[in-house]
């Protein structure tokens, strides 16, 4: 396995796998755990070589968002990807990824508004802008995102389409359902800051969502299945409840009834000092 930190040794790299077969991405910020060696496996079932980024990107982290607290393992992480037959890391500083003038920010409308838009001003700004980096700097035949950031997921996708991106194209932006715990919880780094009674409670969230998108698909009307889910929720311990919302798969167009597309139940709910996230289908 190579571990590059800079961009002509990357290149050279990336020419020559491209010339031996297809490749896959998989982006990350790091601190890896089994939801990120499964988008892992999954590249690997896919592509003839994997490749993983590494990079804790600034641009994405608001003001009041420690930067700086954000976990670095990258012995570590490098440790279980060479184990899972990963053949390149790429894991840039911030000067590699930023150097010095850089004055360009790829902004996208629609799906970036709303849900963790609403809360994070400037994040999926920052997402977009380094993805696109990371697909230039890699040139992947496709690459692979976790569904738990289902928002995450529909900006690299419109980000795709609309920058007419090649490599890879939109279609070839994978989404890999959500790993989760054997209670159902989805797996996250930021359920590391659940104290042992805070993460028993947390299992509810997953439970809620089930009942709701029962209650939706069986034909209650949303709002009243939405409202019920919030109330489990604060019944149960959690501090509040962000949003919880009916939105069209592909463009998040906020639903106040049943489509006829696919649909995604949407949630965000603070618990302790975590803030979770989640979503499921919804059948039309």
């Amino acid at each position: 396995m190579q571990l590059i930190h800079t961009l002509d040794p990357l290149r050279n790299t990336v020419d020559s796998l491209g010339a031996a077969g297809s490749l896959a991405l998989v982006p990350t910020m790091g601190a890896l755990h089994d939801g990120h060696l499964t988008l892992v496996r999954e590249a690997k079932r896919r592509a003839t070589h994997v490749a993983v980024s590494i990079f804790v990107n600034p641009l994405q982290f608001g003001a009041n968002e420690d930067l700086d607290a954000y976990p670095r393992q990258l012995e570590r992480d490098c440790a279980l990807l060479e184990a899972e037959g990963v053949e390149l890391v790429w894991a840039p500083g911030v000067d590699v990824m930023y150097p010095e003038g850089f004055a360009t920010n790829i902004s996208i409308s629609g799906v970036s508004e709303g849900l963790c838009g609403a809360s994070r001003p400037g994040h999926f700004d920052g997402v977009a802008t380094v993805v696109c980096k990371l697909f230039n700097q890699v040139r992947p035949d496709m690459a692979l995102f976790g569904e738990k950031d289902w928002q995450q997921l529909a900006v690299i996708r419109r980000m795709a389409r609309d920058l007419d991106l090649v490599r890879p194209r939109a279609d070839a932006i994978l989404g890999v359902p959500t790993v989760r715990e054997a209670d159902g919880l989805a797996m996250s780094s930021r359920n590391a800051y659940l104290t042992e009674a805070e993460r028993g409670r947390a299992a509810i969230l997953p439970e809620a969502m089930h009942a709701a998108v029962s209650a939706i698909e069986s034909g209650i009307a949303p709002g009243e299945a939405l409202s019920q889910l919030a109330r489990t929720l604060l019944s149960e311990g959690f501090l509040s409840v962000d949003y919880a919302e009916l939105r069209d798969a592909e463009n998040l167009r906020l639903l106040e009834a049943r489509s006829n597309r696919p649909m995604r139940l949407l949630v965000a709910a603070r618990i302790g000092k975590a803030r979770l996230i989640d979503n499921m289908a919804v059948s039309p």
